[in-house]
């Protein structure tokens, strides 16, 4: 059991059954009055930030949580993976991940989860992926009154706006954590 007087970044704490993520803290004394620590906490599954205020010395659920390496499967109504170091296989609903993720996910991907106790609690994936363009209009000559981009919808199924450039069968670079193009591989 931690206090508040040991938070740090990067730290997890369990608050009203959620996991959060210390982004920033700052111990505050006073001169009239009891010394207080302000905190910025990201809520570890869906990324939320909320700032929170916590008297000196106050008890809080410090979490530790465990990094393993794990490779896509498949995507049915499950997402499934396999750790890589024993070769066990975790099905996953959807929700868990986060569609903005998921949609991103390819068979074979490696991924990092993070794991507390024996449940995955979040799914990371590497910043940047590459991809194929499955579907996309051909680019108009001249047409770049809308910016110079078109919707192209990518082997997992996404759709994100890329050059006009850009044709079918081409590979491209996306950003995971945005979800924008990046640039042709």
């Amino acid at each position: 059991m931690a206090t508040s007087n040991d938070f740090r970044n990067g730290m997890v704490i369990r608050r009203d059954g959620k996991l959060y993520s210390i982004v920033e803290f700052l111990h505050v004394k006073p001169g009239k009055g009891g010394a207080f620590v302000r905190s910025k906490l990201k809520d570890v599954k869906s990324g939320r930030v909320l700032e929170i205020t916590w008297r000196a010395g106050e008890k809080v659920n410090e979490v530790r949580l465990e990094r393993q390496k794990t490779q896509f499967l498949y995507r049915d109504d499950f997402l499934h993976f396999m750790k890589l170091d024993n070769y066990e296989q975790l099905s996953l609903p959807v929700e868990n991940v986060g569609e903005n993720k998921a949609r991103f996910l390819k068979e074979g991907l490696e991924v990092e989860m993070l794991f507390d106790d024996v449940e995955p609690v979040v799914v990371e994936l590497p910043n940047f992926v590459e991809l194929e363009v499955t579907r996309t209009d051909p680019g108009v000559k001249g047409d770049t009154v809308s910016g110079g981009s078109k919707p192209a919808t990518l082997e997992t199924g996404a759709v994100v706006q890329v050059p006009l450039f850009l044709q079918e069968g081409d590979v491209v670079k996306i950003d995971t954590r945005t979800g924008e193009y990046v640039s042709r591989v």
